[in-house]
């Protein structure tokens, strides 16, 4: 029986098969490693029952190193972390009591909002107990506090000890208009973690963020399953004192009767919240929940593995992808394990076959080239963050980043995703790699989801390294793009961050084959030229790099 997996049409073959410029012979050979075969393997064993989901600090942890060392030894690299295959990245793990309820009063009878189904909270304090006792609630709109778009909702309203509600996204998603943030295009400050960070700044004692899909970007199950269980964060010198100490989400009902309570409609200050007219509005209510934790500090692991460059050894080029997930839920009725075959089986397998194709060239590049295997990413982006602030290699002799996190399941593509595309000279690499297979380089078609925020390269980002984030294409060869969005919606919709993302044997793994064999092109050129690729003018990270290369 032919596997799906090998059906890459004709056309594609000819193209992928002599794939570079000038068609080396070597570098052909080494795009010819990466298959749907090997590539199908490793995902069916990352993603098995076997490896419980990865979780960080689990017996899935352990499975996981194992076989990444066993791998990396046996393609012929060397340990990436001086003499270590391993970097320790300590961790406190807070395990929120699911037994509790979220305590409404004001404007009538107190009202009880349950656990899971109509709320979320946890804490981030690293602590046995964590509580808000009858804090008042105040809408503060998105929540946004920046001077560059002349916007501050939290002007002229004192939050100290109380509640803040908030809204997910940002004005820029709700409007539609481009001239205000990015548009439909997410900013850092629609993410979650930039709306808890700015409430604790402001002094609030609890943040909660009103759940709706289009601008969260996924469902309701995806926040209650992402937020329940262990929450990982890296260990803080002040136990993390500083946050609120209730973070959580409301549903959207929820948020609706808690307005209704004050005599007030949601429905109505919703587009309120989108001008810069809008002031907070105290609501007549007040929030109680206790939050009881188990705190378990523990250590997980980065893992590097490092092939040595000829001539620039010192210089490297780094390939990431997050082997982590969300690990087993014992309260769960049925399948307990969240498997994690396409997020991100898929972008550790897509690890393994660069390191793979790499190992194969006759002689190694002129500079080095690492493979990172990151944990902690679905709890934060935490391996990552303490791998750029603990790097192997100075950051100012790391070339760029280059990341997986989910590849095409669907088939080949006519068109490659950049999600932040025109944010650096990155995109110029990957535009001639994609050139070579007669396919083109396209924005996120999702840019409203603010999937750059939302990976492990953010952090290379911040710290000012060029990174590049792809994703699958849109335009399927055979489907076209509404069959292509169809299936990444459904995806969304009915397996991310639920126990049903498992490896299906019916995947069409050659559209992540080309993805994987144009990344190693931009990788292989980027590792035998001199240049340092840089951020364009304007991006955020421009600064960062040009003051980090000056320094040089």
């Amino acid at each position: 029986m032919i596997h799906r997996s090998r059906l890459i049409p004709s056309a594609l073959l000819v193209v992928a098969a002599g794939c570079t410029a000038d068609a080396d012979p070597a570098i052909d050979r080494a795009l010819d490693t990466i298959t749907s075969e090997d590539l199908s393997a490793h995902v069916e064993v990352l993603a098995s029952d076997q490896f419980e989901g990865r979780a960080p600090s689990s017996a899935g942890e352990r499975n996981t190193l194992a076989y990444l060392q066993s791998e990396f030894e046996r393609l012929g690299l060397e340990p990436g972390n001086g003499g270590s295959w391993f970097q320790e990245v300590p961790l406190v793990s807070i395990t929120a009591d699911p037994a509790m309820t979220l305590r409404i009063t004001g404007g009538g009878a107190p009202r009880q909002l349950a656990y899971a189904t109509e709320f979320m909270a946890w804490t981030t304090r690293v602590t046995p107990q964590a509580a808000i006792n009858n804090s008042e609630m105040v809408f503060v709109g998105y929540g946004i506090v920046a001077p560059e778009y002349d916007w501050n909702d939290y002007a002229g309203v004192d939050v100290q000890g109380k509640t803040v509600v908030i809204l997910v996204n940002d004005p820029g998603f709700a409007t539609q208009d481009t001239a205000l943030f990015n548009g439909n295009t997410m900013t850092y400050y629609g993410r979650w973690t930039y709306k808890y960070e700015e409430a604790a700044r402001q002094g609030a004692a609890g943040a909660m963020i009103v759940h709706e899909t289009a601008p969260a970007g996924y469902p309701w199950e995806v926040v209650s399953g992402s937020w329940s269980g262990p929450q990982f964060d890296l260990v803080a010198p002040d136990s993390n004192m500083s946050r609120v100490a209730a973070e959580g989400w409301l549903t959207l009902e929820s948020a609706q009767a808690v307005f209704q309570r004050s005599g007030l409609s949601y429905d109505s200050l919703k587009p309120l919240a989108a001008t810069r007219d809008f002031a907070p509005v105290p609501l007549a209510t007040r929030a109680s929940v206790t939050i009881r934790n188990s705190v378990e500090r523990s250590t997980s692991n980065n893992v590097l593995a490092v092939l040595r460059g000829s001539a620039r050894p010192d210089e490297v080029v780094v390939y990431m992808a997050h082997w982590d997930h969300l690990g087993r839920d014992p309260t769960l009725e049925g399948d307990q394990i969240y498997n994690g075959a396409l997020d991100n089986a898929t972008g550790i397998g897509g690890l393994l076959e660069l390191a793979g194709a790499f190992a194969n060239l006759p002689e190694p590049p002129a500079r080095s080239v690492l493979f990172v295997a990151v944990t902690a990413e679905e709890q934060g982006l935490l391996g990552s963050a303490h791998y750029v602030a603990n790097p192997a290699y100075p950051l100012d002799e790391t070339v760029a980043a280059i990341n997986m996190d989910g590849l095409d399941i669907w088939g080949p593509m006519r068109d490659i995703t950049v999600v932040g595309y025109g944010m650096s000279q990155l995109d110029d690499y990957l535009a001639r790699a994609a050139a070579t297979q007669e396919r083109v380089v396209r924005p996120d078609p999702e840019p409203e989801k603010g999937f750059y925020y939302r990976s492990d390269h953010f952090n290379f980002a911040k710290a000012g390294v060029p990174a590049l984030y792809t994703d699958a294409g849109i335009d399927h060869v055979e489907h076209g793009e509404a069959w292509s969005r169809e299936r990444r919606d459904e995806y969304t919709n009915e397996n991310y961050h639920k126990p049903s993302d498992e490896f299906d044997p019916s995947w069409d793994l050659s559209g992540a084959v080309l993805d994987l064999r144009a990344l190693f092109l931009v990788g292989n050129r980027l590792a035998n030229e001199s240049a340092f690729p840089n951020w364009r003018e304007g991006s955020e990270f421009r600064a960062a790099r040009d003051s980090m290369m000056a320094a040089r």
